[in-house]
């Protein structure tokens, strides 16, 4: 049997998954359990959010691109593609009259705006620069883990995709260089973990089985395990419910009732999924969305530690 390194153990952890899931508290506590390991750990937003840090008790202060401080051995940043590209830039345009002409006139943005894919390639390329040495920028330390809280699944695998897409495409020169580079990296089981996130309905469930099945065509290996988000624990029978019924009344047995009905449809929709995935899968529970905060994702933290390899 093949050895599957450790989750925390890889370069670069991607988590993805349809979108309103919880993805982005998953990704907070994989990131925040790493750190709890002693791996030297960056969780990193796209598309302009910057939820992580309010989730783990540091509300953002710098501009996209900082890389925050926001736990002992973990910092998070929202990758921004422009002055990533530009980053990048600076390490291979000479003479450097050509780069500070092309940063006047905004080239760099244009590039990212114009191309298709740009976007995709350089947030996942930077991704990629954060956990490796030396840096695009001098001084700065690549990470020990890269999580990256990576869009919703469509564009997630757009994501995962673009770095190869351009390699074909433009065959040689330094763009294709880098783009090698990323799609090796992403395409090695050892240094990349795909983690989708998903909740136990039918929808979601739906979408995951389709997703886990294209990132194995697109990556030659599958997701290393699903998180079944926001599980309601059923801790009453339908002989509980009757007696609820008869002893409570409305509102509070409709109430108790609908939660039960729920728990049993999200029970049966994680069988399913448990039936059918290739990746193992894992249970998170539920809590209400207004109320996730330090706490919560320390608590998920703590129950993926448990549960998670």
């Amino acid at each position: 049997m093949d050895h599957h390194p450790e989750l925390l153990d890889r370069q670069l952890v991607v988590v993805t998954g349809k979108g309103g899931v919880g993805k982005t508290t998953v990704a907070a506590s994989i990131a925040l359990l790493a750190a709890r390991a002693g791996r030297r750990t960056i969780v990193c937003e796209v598309a302009g959010q910057r939820r992580i840090p309010g989730l783990l008790g540091h509300p953002t202060a710098g501009p996209p691109g900082t890389e925050e401080p926001v736990a002992p051995e973990l910092w998070a940043t929202t990758i921004d593609p422009e002055g990533a590209l530009a980053e990048w830039a600076g390490r291979v345009v000479r003479p450097r009259a050509l780069l500070e002409l092309a940063l006047r006139s905004r080239a760099f943005s244009s590039f990212v705006d114009a191309a298709p894919g740009a976007r995709e390639l350089v947030t996942i390329t930077k991704a990629w620069e954060l956990g490796h040495d030396p840096r695009w920028l001098p001084g700065r330390t690549g990470y020990d883990l890269v999580v990256l809280d990576a869009p919703a699944s469509g564009h997630g695998l757009a994501l995962l995709r673009t770095p190869r897409t351009f390699a074909e495409i433009a065959r040689v020169g330094p763009i294709a260089s880098q783009a090698r580079l990323v799609a090796e990296t992403l395409q090695d089981r050892f240094r990349t973990a795909i983690v989708i996130v998903t909740t136990a309905e039918e929808t979601p469930v739906n979408e995951t089985l389709e997703l886990e099945q294209r990132v194995e065509d697109l990556l030659g290996h599958g997701a290393c395990a699903i998180v079944a988000n926001g599980l309601m624990r059923n801790a009453l029978t339908r002989d509980d419910m009757d007696a609820v019924d008869a002893q409570l009344g409305p509102p509070v047995a409709t109430a108790l009732r609908s939660r039960h009905q729920r728990a049993e449809l999200q029970a049966a929709q994680l069988r399913r999924l448990r039936r059918h995935a290739v990746a193992p899968v894992v249970t998170t529970p539920y809590l209400p969305g207004h109320a996730i905060g330090p706490d919560e994702v320390e608590s998920l933290s703590t129950t993926l530690r448990r549960r998670l390899r």
